[in-house]
């Protein structure tokens, strides 16, 4: 890609992690690297590889060609120096935080987040040593006052799951940035095509490839992006922990991402017409989209989002069983997001439900909730079905 040209992330997604190819006549599609290992021609040339003076694959476990192939291109589209991909987003989370933390650390975190992270950093991270305080992400002076001199990390989601809080990424950059801290941001839900936290001031960025990045409930992994020096952290601790991606799985999430601009702007259109609808049904109690006038960071929302919010939505419906019962055979339940399909999931007894019954009320998670990842159906079809789940 020419140097003096800056191009759409569209483009970018589907030519990203490519060029580094060898240049000739070469297969148009990347090929799968099965080996778990690679042979050296002498001494010099495998210490060369494994000091990563010149890199290498060498071994399964330290990396494959076809996640170095991913890893360029979640750099390029995240916009940062570097990226890690690992075997799960959890597995990435863990090993970008625990790059840069040590016992005796302290890390800031939403009470918002996805119920394993907060799993992760309520009863792991205090195992290790490492003290986590939530807060309120969209309250400054509680994120604030949350602070200590052992502060190291302030972690959030780009759009929370599932009630899509929209948090202040760049105030909270400058915030942890004043106190010497990092800022880490799960930009799962945004995608890079919705969103980029880096260019926002996060200094770390991280993805669970399983969603939209691959789009189609095919391929599963992480990646964690950053600055050169913090992913070498997170790969050396990710490398000890055993959390590698498997080339089938980052070769499919290549072939996923090289629609994710074109895949985006679907969901996102598609969610926005669904939230309409819904806010507007006397049986829809409520519904948690940053596109709707009523969202409480709606402006901030369309500052931060220009290009839309993504496919991601939640509601409060009367009989929500019913409901679901109502749309079998044509939107699935099914515990995940971002397919090209519509489906709904619950979060109370799913992504959730290791959070005390107490906790999940105070954050506005309750046993009639259904978050709804938005596919890129027709617009007139889902709607229908919607409509006549409701009606009926």
């Amino acid at each position: 890609m020419s140097a003096d040209h800056t191009y759409d992330l569209t483009t970018l997604a589907a030519r990203a992690g490519e060029e580094a190819r060898p240049a000739g006549s070469v297969a148009l599609a990347e090929p799968i690297y099965q080996s778990t290992v690679y042979a050296f021609p002498d001494l010099d040339t495998l210490d060369r590889a494994m000091s990563g003076e010149q890199p290498a694959a060498f071994y399964y476990r330290n990396g494959t060609p076809n996640a170095a192939t991913l890893e360029r291109a979640l750099a390029v589209l995240e916009g940062t120096e570097a990226a890690l991909a690992a075997g799960s987003g959890m597995a990435a989370i863990s090993a970008a935080l625990l790059g840069v933390l040590k016992a005796g650390d302290h890390v800031v975190a939403d009470s918002r987040l996805y119920g394993v992270s907060y799993a992760l950093l309520a009863e792991e991270f205090p195992r290790l040593g490492i003290d986590v305080t939530f807060v309120d992400a969209c309250d400054h002076a509680e994120v604030e006052a949350a602070f200590r001199e052992t502060t190291r990390v302030l972690h959030v989601e780009s759009l929370t799951n599932p009630l899509l809080t929209v948090p202040d990424v760049p105030a909270l950059a400058a915030l942890a940035h004043a106190r010497g801290a990092l800022l880490s941001v799960d930009n799962t839900f945004a995608s890079p095509a919705m969103f980029r936290p880096a260019q926002h001031g996060a200094d770390l960025v991280t993805h669970s490839v399983s969603k939209y990045l691959s789009g189609h409930s095919n391929a599963f992994g992480g990646v964690a992006c950053g600055r050169a020096d913090v992913i070498a952290a997170a790969r050396t601790r990710l490398l000890r922990l055993g959390g590698t991606i498997s080339a089938f799985d980052a070769w499919m999430t290549m072939q996923g991402l090289k629609t994710l601009g074109l895949r985006m702007r679907a969901h996102s259109g598609n969610a926005q017409a669904v939230a309409d609808v819904l806010a507007n049904h006397p049986r829809v109690r409520a519904v948690y989209h940053p596109g709707l006038s009523d969202h409480p960071q709606f402006h901030l929302a369309m500052d931060l989002y220009p290009q839309g919010f993504g496919g991601m939505l939640s509601t409060e419906i009367e009989d929500a069983a019913g409901f679901v019962k109502a749309l079998a055979g044509r939107i699935p339940l099914a515990p995940s997001l971002a397919d090209v399909m519509t489906t709904i999931s619950w979060p109370w007894g799913t992504s959730h439900r290791a959070l005390p019954e107490a906790e999940r009320r105070r954050l506005g998670i309750t046993p009639d909730l259904l978050r709804l990842s938005i596919g890129i159906e027709d617009i007139g079809d889902l709607l229908a079905d919607f409509e006549s789940a409701l009606d009926g």
